[in-house]
């Protein structure tokens, strides 16, 4: 990120210390013309001697960054399915349609995967760490792989729901 918030741990121009990358080094995170995540433009050279997580001089790092290497990935679309509507009891107040959430899918072009995920049979699942389990869609073809989230491991409808009083048990 460019202009990070603050207690942004991640990489971005001139700010704090390293960040691991996942099961390989540590990286300076003060990476200048460091463009964002989905840049190739952020290539920076390892820390000498933290592979695997531990820095000689007893360093720790604030953030891991899970990645993928862009030369091996593989190009993705993700679709991100959430709620189909935004209340608990749909049509309850006698529009069902004015209930429809317009966010309860997300379409994500231009991801990356690893290059193993294009032999996944249709869905079958697979955890995206961090995000989730996935099944690849029937809409995949050897070169336009499609996955589709089944279950995140975020809860956003809990916290929509965590400033409501509970429903009326019947």
């Amino acid at each position: 990120m460019e202009v990070p918030p603050k207690k942004f741990y991640r990489l971005s121009p001139g700010q704090g210390g390293p960040v691991a990358l996942r099961l390989s080094h540590h990286l300076p995170r003060n990476r200048e013309g460091c463009v964002g995540r989905r840049s190739s433009s952020c290539a920076a050279p390892t820390i000498r001697r933290t592979r695997g997580g531990n820095a000689p001089d007893g360093r720790k790092v604030q953030a891991t960054l899970h990645w993928v290497g862009a030369a091996d990935s593989v190009p993705a679309e993700i679709r991100l399915y959430d709620n189909l509507f935004r209340s608990p009891d749909p049509g309850a107040a006698g529009d069902i349609l004015a209930d429809i959430n317009p966010a309860s899918l997300e379409i994500l072009r231009g991801a990356r995967v690893e290059p193993a995920l294009a032999a996944l049979a249709e869905g079958e699942a697979v955890q995206f760490e961090r995000q989730g389990y996935y099944c690849r869609d029937a809409d995949s073809t050897p070169d336009h792989l499609v996955f589709n989230r089944t279950v995140g491991l975020r809860d956003s409808w809990a916290k929509a729901q965590a400033g409501q009083p509970p429903a009326p048990k019947t």
